[in-house]
């Protein structure tokens, strides 16, 4: 009886060991290109949910809100920006108002040390005027050199959400044209909850290929969402900058763009989503008063007719910043960031 149970045992450990080389060769056979050391083309041959999910608590909604003192001066007072002066604001004030601008993003959560968050995000969902100035429209409906209005910038809120102590963050390094920013807190006191920090590396977006396969997190309209994208016209620049067919939103610049090396979960960063393409075009409308368009479209119209821009945008055609732009901006202001008390470290590939 006992010989029966060593045979037993024998064969289906022999079973077995068949079984996973079947299961190699199948693996290999099917999925030849998840060993070549590139980024994927396919569709994730198995599941990735908590790596996704882990990635995504890294990834907050930003809020940001710029509120402003406007002046404002009557057109019979024939004020050119020239003769704006401080004394003459000040003389205003009484009759100033207050009004914002708001603008919501993504940014990801880079590092945490010593009671100090760093957060990455595009630079345009922060960035504020100091001052606007708007004019008066001449009966052409061109500005005029006359000035409507001055808006002077009093306080600025970039505000993350489920951050301890307020989640409000202050911009550390910035470069609108780069249209990257970094931002940042330091907690009074140690978080009585694990701060969640991306902790994957920083890939190489020049070696993505027409067809290299992408997930995205975000937050467009408000909604923390994870969807995915093939790339096109890889290596747009010379810093390796590349297209996405995803669907882009509101709320969705800062977002980041992930990579896969050879299957999941071996993800890497190749860029941060920064704007959607949109084309203008020209179309023919009645005069708008107040605001408003007065038409009613029951009736022939036989007014005046002026022409305005429409933007229009291009969805499916997103614009990414590749990582290696990212990583130039860094070293750019490494200095400056860490002077303001934040560590500013990465984890790299492999050269």
């Amino acid at each position: 009886m006992k010989l029966l149970r060593t045979a037993a045992v024998l064969s289906f450990a022999l079973f077995a060991f068949a079984s996973l080389s079947c299961s190699t060769s199948a693996y290999r056979e099917v999925y030849p290109t998840l060993l070549d050391g590139k980024y994927d083309t396919e569709f994730p041959y198995r599941g990735c949910s908590k790596q996704l999910e882990e990635i995504s608590e890294s990834v907050k909604m930003l809020s940001t809100v710029a509120y402003y003192r406007t002046f404002a001066f009557a057109e019979s007072e024939r004020l050119r920006l020239r003769d704006i002066t401080r004394e003459l604001l000040t003389a205003r004030a009484a009759s100033s108002v207050f009004v914002n601008r708001s603008m919501s993003g993504t940014a990801t959560i880079l590092s945490y040390q010593n009671r100090s968050v760093l957060l990455m995000t595009c630079a345009h969902v922060v960035s504020f005027g100091d001052t606007l100035v708007s004019y008066h429209i001449g009966p052409d409906r061109r500005p005029t050199s006359t000035v409507r209005s001055i808006a002077v910038k009093e306080r600025q809120m970039n505000f993350v959400g489920l951050l301890p102590e307020g989640g409000e963050l202050e911009i550390l390094a910035i470069d609108e044209a780069a249209d990257i920013a970094l931002l940042g807190k330091r907690f009074l006191t140690e978080p009585p909850l694990p701060i969640p920090v991306f902790r994957y590396p920083f890939g190489k977006a020049r070696e993505l290929e027409w067809g290299s396969f992408v997930y995205l997190f975000g937050y467009p309209s408000g909604f923390r969402i994870v969807t995915k994208g093939i790339v096109s016209s890889p290596n747009r620049d010379r810093r390796g900058s590349f297209l996405v067919d995803a669907v882009f939103g509101g709320g969705f610049s800062g977002g980041i763009a992930l990579a896969v090396r050879d299957g999941v979960p071996n993800f890497e960063l190749v860029g941060m989503v920064k704007m959607v393409s949109a084309h203008s075009s020209f179309v023919l409308t009645p005069p708008i008063e107040n605001g408003v368009v007065d038409y009613d479209s029951s009736t022939p119209y036989s007014g005046d007719i002026y022409v305005e821009k429409h933007t229009d945008i291009d969805y499916g055609v997103t614009q990414t910043t590749s990582v290696e732009r990212i990583l130039e901006f860094f070293e750019e202001h490494r200095a400056e960031v860490q002077a303001k008390g934040y560590r500013l470290n990465v984890t790299l590939t492999a050269q």
